[in-house]
């Protein structure tokens, strides 16, 4: 792994010189979603216990791409690198999560705060780190998709197929429905294994979530098709509104999105998302400057004006002694050449 970056005056102009970059990119080729599914992908493989993976930019080693959930991000890692060329002093890390800092702000998203620094990384971790968007969805529809050809198999052959279709009839709501609930329990808990692993909490997983409102989907990278969204190119809660108001004809609702709806803990948070806005962007803004900083202990601004501040108080009161010091010194000198005068 190569040394971080020294972030000093001269670095941190590159960044922001990189940030402009980034908005005018980002607005021309209408990419923010997929910029912040790269940002949110070089994090996501953190290993809170290994203390490996993270926000590293090992993303765009070969290996890593590969993966199947990063299906498509071949297309910002190239678009990143214009900007890398315009920029060459930033570290990739530095570069993938400012991208998303800024897909999400120019998309009338919230401000997330960031802070430069991350040091590049040429190790990729395993796959199977991120997400998986299908989870929740083979045990409920590998069981319909059974039942489907096995009952084409008894029509075809003219055998028991109108016992088993009563059967079905009768019965088969019924284990659907007690398949969906396990489901979505399932769902829910891969959830939490990811995101737990990554040291991020509940309330983490469901403001992250809503970053849903950006994008859509594309089956030649996850399988599925459509946007979770009416309008994918703008930030807001709607995602939050859209899973309460149900299936809707054109929108899209992942197996994992269920989850969020129908676990307990999960729904309090999208229940109140969805009627304020405001609570959203403040939780989702702090989430995700979590994510982009997983395994990164980055000198915040403020931080580092509080030690200016104190450096710059004790060196004043020093300043005070000294002068202190000085004067008595001086005073002793007069009094003494004044008492020889008068002798």
């Amino acid at each position: 792994m190569a040394s971080p970056p020294v972030v000093d005056a001269e670095y941190r102009k590159a960044i922001e010189k990189a940030r402009r970059d980034l908005r005018a990119l980002i607005s021309s080729k209408n990419c923010a979603p997929i910029m912040l599914r790269l940002a949110w992908h070089d994090a996501g493989t953190y290993d809170v216990n290994t203390k490996t993976g993270g926000p590293n930019g090992s993303i765009r080693n070969e290996e890593e791409c590969k993966h199947g959930s990063n299906n498509g991000l071949k297309i910002s890692i190239d678009l990143c690198e214009e900007v890398k060329k315009k920029n060459p002093k930033i570290t990739y890390a530095d570069l993938y999560q400012l991208a998303g800092v800024v897909a999400v702000e120019i998309t009338g998203g919230p401000t997330v705060e960031f802070c430069p620094g991350r040091k590049d990384s040429l190790v990729s971790p395993k796959e199977g780190r991120l997400p998986d968007a299908k989870q929740g969805f083979s045990t409920l529809w590998s069981s319909v998709l059974f039942d489907a050809i096995l009952f084409a198999i008894c029509a075809f052959l003219c055998i028991i197929a109108v016992p088993y279709q009563r059967q079905v009839a009768s019965s088969g709501r019924e284990v659907n429905l007690s398949e969906l609930k396990n489901s979505s329990r399932a769902g829910a808990q891969h959830l939490r294994d990811i995101f737990y692993r990554m040291g991020l909490s509940d309330k983490d997983i469901v403001a992250l979530s809503g970053g849903h409102t950006l994008g859509r989907a594309h089956p030649e990278r996850s399988g599925f098709e459509g946007a979770w969204t009416k309008e994918p190119l703008k930030f807001d809660n709607s995602y939050f509104v859209e899973l309460l108001e149900g299936e809707k004809e054109g929108l899209l609702k992942l197996p994992t999105d269920k989850a969020v709806l129908e676990d307990p803990e999960f729904r309090g948070y999208v229940e109140l998302y969805a009627k304020d806005e405001d609570a959203f962007f403040k939780d989702y803004a702090v989430s995700h400057k979590k994510l982009s900083e997983l395994g990164f202990n980055p000198s915040s601004p403020s931080s580092v004006n509080k030690l200016d501040a104190k450096t710059g108080t004790i060196l004043a009161q020093s300043a005070v002694g000294v002068a202190a010091a000085a004067a008595v010194v001086i005073l002793s000198y007069f009094y003494e050449a004044s008492r020889k005068k008068m002798k």
